[in-house]
């Protein structure tokens, strides 16, 4: 019998579409069939993919019965509406992050999702990068002993004004929190649960900024503190990542390098795919069995390519959905969260989260 695929339309052909979707879905072809793709001006993606059918709004994509995934893209005014629509037309969905711009707007969405009966998962890809995969390996091997400290940064250089970029207009989701933000604080999340209180500052640092371009956040756990940062003015980047545990530390600079790859027009395949280079692997530090060592750590490979793995497996097979919808509203209140301490200048309690696995 031949083998379920699942049809696929996708909605935007901005940088997102481009780099971290299709790319994927029209090289799993034993899974997905690439249908449909909504561009609202423009022939780029009909000369692009002349096998697709272009369509124009979003009412004529959630309404084709051609279709049984939708990938929404477009910015994150039109996550909330579009997903809503498409799961009440019948429609799985894979929702770029961040999930909403509110959380009232996500906790709709999660009840959307459960009454109709269709997957609805965020698009969490740093959770398929090399040092994302490396940690946990790390982690959960106990090589840290009990973590007390967890420092994570995005951070990038990025001086110039870009005033046709949305995510740096004032409009409702922009910003380098709800950007940057929503990848460390799922990071966060997934590795140690919820947090008990929060504190936060948040700036906009460049003199044409409109919106947020700098973020400092402590979630605290108790005994662990985990220290989230992304700005857009460090030229001299340091570690991505800082974890200290009672046993020993774990230092690791450089980035996984799909994105880089694919943004160069790459296609995803061959054997190296999501490999680092052996002189961006991590430092770890400790003692393992009474032995102290201190040696690079090899990271193991990332691939994007597994999200739509694991969500093809969700859709055909019955798997649990690995970026549960919840998973995007606790994103979405830490966010909420963040701002309040941020403009009251205090920590807050982590109220309003959702108790929900984050577990594999």
């Amino acid at each position: 019998m031949a083998k379920q695929k699942i049809r696929t339309g996708v909605v935007g052909f901005g940088i997102s579409a481009k780099v971290f979707h299709l790319p994927f879905v029209t090289t799993l072809p034993g899974q997905y069939e690439f249908v449909s793709i909504l561009q609202r001006k423009g022939s780029e993606a009909k000369a692009q993919f002349p096998q697709a059918k272009i369509v124009r709004t979003i009412e004529e994509m959630v309404s084709d019965p051609d279709i049984d995934l939708i990938i929404i893209t477009t910015p994150n005014d039109t996550h909330f509406p579009y997903s809503k629509m498409a799961l009440e037309a019948g429609k799985h969905v894979v929702l770029e992050k961040p999930f909403t711009n509110t959380i009232e707007e996500a906790e709709q969405l999660v009840d959307i999702a459960a009454s109709s009966g269709k997957v609805l998962s965020v698009y969490q890809n740093r959770r398929y990068v090399s040092d994302f995969r490396t940690i946990k390996q790390i982690l959960d091997n106990k090589l840290l002993g009990d973590v007390h400290e967890f420092e994570a940064h995005y951070d990038r250089y990025r001086a110039e004004e870009r005033p046709t970029a949305w995510r740096e207009a004032p409009l409702p989701g922009s910003g380098i929190l709800y950007d940057l933000g929503a990848h460390i604080i799922d990071q966060a999340l997934y590795f140690f649960g919820l947090p008990k209180y929060i504190t936060a500052d948040i700036r906009l640092q460049r003199p044409h900024a409109r919106v947020d371009d700098y973020f400092n956040i402590w979630l605290d756990y108790g005994f662990n503190k985990v220290i989230l940062h992304a700005g857009m003015l460090f030229r001299e980047q340091g570690p991505r990542y800082m974890i200290h545990g009672t046993k020993g530390s774990f230092i690791k600079y450089g980035e996984d390098p799909q994105e880089a790859r694919l943004r160069a027009g790459e296609p995803p395949a061959g054997e190296d795919w999501g490999a680092e280079k052996e002189d961006t692997y991590g430092l770890l530090h400790t003692d393992v069995n009474g032995e102290i060592i201190k040696e690079r750590y090899p990271s193991l490979k990332g691939s994007y390519a597994d999200y739509y793995l694991d969500l093809y497996d969700t859709i055909v097979n019955g798997k649990p959905v690995k970026q549960k919808p919840e998973h995007g509203y606790n994103t979405i209140r830490i966010i909420q969260l963040a701002i309040q301490s941020n403009a009251e200048k205090r920590t807050l309690p982590c109220t309003g989260l959702m108790d929900i696995s984050y577990d594999d």
